[in-house]
């Protein structure tokens, strides 16, 4: 009998809804270099070029919509009837507009916005520069998006670690493995006892960690796993 869950979701849930993977063949970083757009030291150099490339993203995530696999983990939020954790390694919102609630943001938003000189976060839906005030203490020139860069600590990783020592179902879906920390949550899971699936589009680099699978898009897998977990 299911009492816990905990869910990690990556590029390949928002895929489908049109917003681009990171690490496939023709993925962001495969014309971006991360390290000029997604590090401190590339913010450092220059933040004009990161304020743009997060700007273009911001923007492009507007016109999508939540799909099939959104849904369906909404629903499965709404109809479990023990704990579950959804986290996501995407910083769109199409989880949110789908009606997800406990929901962890573990590589931050696109839509929110930090602020390095007094350390507050505040939504945020417009275009982003050196120029911006931030709402809070009103200083100018502090601004960056309020994402998880390569060489920092992902979000509330407390809090992931102790539900994913706690839950009894461990589900990763649309995730390459091969990004840490989150590629490492299965093993913590399945040490813990937990039953451990993952639903992909092809095996992931930590297929061999699973106890079973399903491959194929997320909007058909995902939404035929949460009506057979439902049942």
């Amino acid at each position: 009998m299911t009492s816990s869950i905990v869910i990690l979701t990556g590029a390949g849930v928002s895929a489908e809804s049109g917003i681009s993977t990171f690490r496939d063949p023709d993925g962001i970083w495969s014309k971006v270099d991360y390290r000029e757009v997604a590090t401190p030291q590339g913010f450092a150099a220059n933040p004009a070029r990161v304020h743009a490339f997060y700007n273009w993203r911001r923007q492009n995530v507007r016109s999508v919509e939540p799909n099939a696999a959104h849904v369906a983990l909404a629903r499965m939020e709404r109809e479990f009837r023990g704990e579950f954790l959804l986290v996501t390694q995407n910083v769109d919102s199409l989880h949110e507009r789908a009606g997800s609630q406990k929901l962890i943001h573990m590589h931050g938003q696109h839509d929110r916005a930090l602020c390095a000189g007094c350390g507050s976060r505040n939504e945020w839906h417009d275009e982003m520069s050196m120029r911006s005030r931030c709402p809070a203490c009103q200083r100018v020139g502090h601004m960056r998006p309020d994402v998880v860069w390569f060489g920092e600590t992902p979000y509330e990783m407390d809090r992931i670690q102790a539900a994913l020592g706690q839950c009894d179902l461990f589900i990763s879906i649309g995730t390459s493995g091969n990004v840490y920390p989150a590629a490492g949550f299965v093993r913590i899971a399945r040490a813990e006892g937990a039953r451990t699936v993952e639903l992909n589009l092809v095996p992931s680099e930590g297929a061999v960690h699973f106890d079973e699978a399903d491959h194929g898009p997320a909007t058909r897998v995902v939404p035929a796993f949460v009506e057979k977990l439902l049942a």
